[in-house]
């Protein structure tokens, strides 16, 4: 999915892309991870914990806080649709 972050500056088209891993049997299954990048620029992680109430965003300096929290909360709520 994509995510228009609006900026002073200007718009930031942020991708994000769940991570998930596969088990075993073949199947996989969800982590609470998801990648985020800008163009083929790679700006992190948001890794939620198992209820996805509390996250963390694993860039430095690529997005501030509030950034990173604006699209933590854009991510939870796409999550909570499907």
């Amino acid at each position: 999915m994509t995510y228009i972050l609006q900026t002073s500056d200007d718009d930031r088209k942020i991708t994000i892309n769940p991570v998930n891993r596969l088990c075993p049997n073949g199947n996989t299954t969800a982590t609470g991870v998801f990648a985020l990048t800008e163009g083929n620029v790679n700006r992190g992680e948001i890794i939620f914990d198992d209820n996805m109430n509390q996250w963390e965003y694993t860039g430095i300096g690529d997005l501030t806080h509030i950034e990173a929290g604006v699209i933590a909360s854009f991510i939870k709520l796409q999550q909570a649709r499907s």
